[in-house]
């Protein structure tokens, strides 16, 4: 199973981006896909994420300016970064849990990191 990411950049503030995450490979169901971020000298945590039935739950730094959506179809995840800040800029990486039989465990794998500046 592979993720590939894309939708990084440099945006001034106030602006807008969009991530996407495509998983592809032998996949039977995806039972939650997300982002997460990393700053320099901070922890990963986690930005968005949403399982299979549409649930999401969201950082509290990005409820009301992200949104994260889900093409189960396409198994791609899309995060909408609007209002973006300074305190934004990351390295975001998508994340999948995956079963590729069922019943049968999950996997979790990640994608490449892209990055996402804010900064006028």
């Amino acid at each position: 199973v592979q993720l590939q990411a894309s939708g990084g950049g440099l945006v001034q503030p106030g602006g807008s981006l969009r991530l996407s995450c495509a998983a592809s490979g032998s996949i039977f169901s995806i039972d939650f896909m997300g982002w997460y971020r990393q700053a320099p000298g901070k922890q990963r945590e986690l930005v968005a994420g949403i399982i299979s039935g549409g649930s999401t739950k969201y950082a509290d730094s990005v409820k009301g300016r992200f949104t994260i959506s889900r093409d189960n179809a396409k198994n791609t995840v899309y995060l909408q970064m609007n209002s973006l800040k300074s305190e934004d800029t990351a390295v975001y990486s998508c994340n999948a849990v995956v079963r590729t039989v069922v019943p049968g465990p999950q996997y979790n794998y990640w994608g490449q990191g892209t990055q996402v500046t804010v900064s006028s």
